[in-house]
């Protein structure tokens, strides 16, 4: 399916590897130039060396923590005049509720609340002006069915989901869509986070954690980053334009709801 957005420009956040990396190459297979974002400077400038080799589309790269007031500055100043957003951070740490303070909620909403709101205030009034504009915002399965060892990643993403309840409702009459993707466990580093932290709960080992976690997904497996990349670039497409404040689940069945 020709998605139509050859020669649109994207910014993908924490696009080095994982989610975000799966979401980058998608885009950049449809046709999309790139402004990648990461941490790491050397896992980005090689995964965007490996997307302009296989693709041959623009790829810019900015190397900062995108949660810090200095990260989202030079985001936002290499991202001007994008077409297409796709919001992306790290989950905080596991945990019980009696584990967390002010601090750790207030470094979970800066990463997964704030940060993604400052970039949509930064760049979505200029896709308005066009005319045209996608945000795909990566969040959880939790905040459909809340995970109790991520409470901070639950109370962080459903914060987001309400503030994107509205506004994708008040920005959609100007060609701009916002939506977000709900993934389930995927084979990325966060799963081997989690997987590592039931090992040590439980002491067993890494296949045995995973395949009892792969036992409560009705699809009997981890997603992978090309199948979830392949959901955000079709948001992303001419196609979307008719989804709008949609919560879009990747889990493999694992959510257990009728709606």
């Amino acid at each position: 399916m020709d998605l139509g957005i050859t020669g649109k420009r994207a910014l993908v956040c924490a696009s080095s590897k994982g989610l975000g990396l799966g979401c980058a190459e998608a885009l950049a297979e449809a046709g999309v130039d790139l402004v990648m974002n990461a941490r790491g400077a050397e896992a980005l400038e090689a995964s965007a060396a490996d997307i302009r080799t296989r693709f041959g589309v623009d790829v810019v790269t900015v190397a900062a923590d995108v949660t810090t007031a200095e990260g989202q500055a030079a985001v936002l100043e290499a991202a001007q005049g994008v077409d297409i957003l796709v919001n992306n951070a790290g989950g905080p740490p596991p945990g019980m509720w009696s584990d967390w303070d002010r601090d750790d909620f207030i470094a979970a909403l800066d990463a997964n609340m704030l940060t993604p709101i400052a970039l949509i205030k930064g760049l979505v009034p200029a896709m308005m002006d066009r005319g045209w504009g996608r945000v795909v915002n990566i969040t959880s399965q939790s905040v459909k069915a809340p995970i109790a060892v991520l409470g901070l990643s639950n109370a962080a993403r459903t914060g987001l989901t309400g503030y994107v309840a509205g506004t994708s409702r008040q920005v959609a009459g100007s060609g701009v869509t916002i939506n977000n993707l709900l993934p389930g466990i995927h084979a990325t580093d966060r799963a081997v986070s989690l997987d590592t932290g039931v090992t040590k709960a439980k002491g067993i080992t890494m296949e045995e954690a995973k395949a009892e976690r792969c036992a409560t997904i009705p699809a009997g497996r981890y997603g992978t980053r090309e199948e979830f990349g392949a959901a955000c670039a079709f948001l992303c497409s001419k196609h979307a334009g008719f989804i709008v404040g949609q919560n879009i689940l990747l889990d493999g069945g694992g959510t257990n709801a009728t709606i």
